[in-house]
């Protein structure tokens, strides 16, 4: 009977003191081969509703003036939960529902579907072939892109998209991170293509699956979901928070040790 308690004992103590294999991020990577190669980095498309900074510059600032809306004291409705209000003080263009933007002079432009550059081309060759403004400058930004990270991070919420080659890493950075209860190995990932949502799943544990998914660079509205894992879960139900955690298994265990010896005296 003793040696019965123990054997039950032991597992207990070790499954209790044991530490989670699926904590750590990039595990399959090995600094003595090869860096793993990145896909290509997809531009980011412009869409409906996205706000666009159009600034046109050239050597007669009187000429511009008539293509560049009015500075404005703030911005109104920012979009990041971090406080950020980096494009307070410019007015922009929102794109209209059918893909277009309203501009000075020349008129209706669609820009749904096109990228930065493409319209900055594009508004540049206009006012020169229209002999508007001579060797313009055109600049294009986005006012308001942002993403949504959501469940087990320390700080979710909505958060600017501040480079055209921003991951699904600077999203969680920005968010503080996982916390310890957040599910490393299925993050989900929701996006809208083509007039559909669609759902990705990412796997932090694996640098290869990590940067060869197509959402590792994201785009905006994306939406990343850190699920729960079992813990924290079980953590849900007045008996999981007690039963189903280390110290009350080490208890249980520490109670048959005792009971063990207690019959062998």
């Amino acid at each position: 009977m003793t040696k019965i308690l123990t054997y039950l004992a032991l597992p207990l103590l070790m499954a209790a003191c044991s530490t989670p294999q699926n904590i750590t991020y990039f595990q399959d990577v090995d600094p003595a081969k090869t860096a793993i190669a990145l896909q290509s980095i997809p531009e980011i498309r412009i869409q409906q509703k996205d706000e666009l900074s159009i600034i046109v510059s050239a050597q007669d600032q009187r000429l511009t003036n008539m293509f560049n809306l009015p500075y404005a004291p703030q911005q109104i409705g920012g979009t990041s939960s971090t406080g950020s209000n980096y494009n307070r003080g410019v007015c922009g263009y929102t794109v209209c529902s059918d893909g277009t933007i309203d501009f000075p002079v020349i008129g209706s432009i669609e820009v749904a579907g096109k990228t930065r550059e493409e319209v900055a081309s594009y508004v540049k060759e206009q006012l020169v072939s229209r002999d508007l403004v001579k060797d313009p400058v055109v600049t294009v930004e986005f006012l308001n892109l942002s993403v949504s990270v959501l469940g087990e991070v320390t700080d979710p919420g909505r958060y600017n998209i501040d480079k055209d080659n921003y991951t699904i890493l600077d999203a969680i950075g920005q968010a503080g991170d996982l916390t310890i209860y957040g599910e490393r190995e299925n993050v989900l990932v929701l996006r809208s293509e083509e007039g559909e949502q669609k759902a990705y799943m990412v796997d932090l544990c694996s640098a290869e699956s990590l940067y060869s998914s197509p959402v590792y660079y994201l785009q905006q509205n994306d939406v990343v979901y850190v699920a729960p894992n079992d813990t924290r879960k079980r953590q849900g139900t007045a008996i999981g928070s007690t039963l189903l955690t280390p110290t009350f298994w080490i208890s249980v265990g520490s109670f048959l040790i005792s009971l063990a010896i207690f019959i062998r005296d």
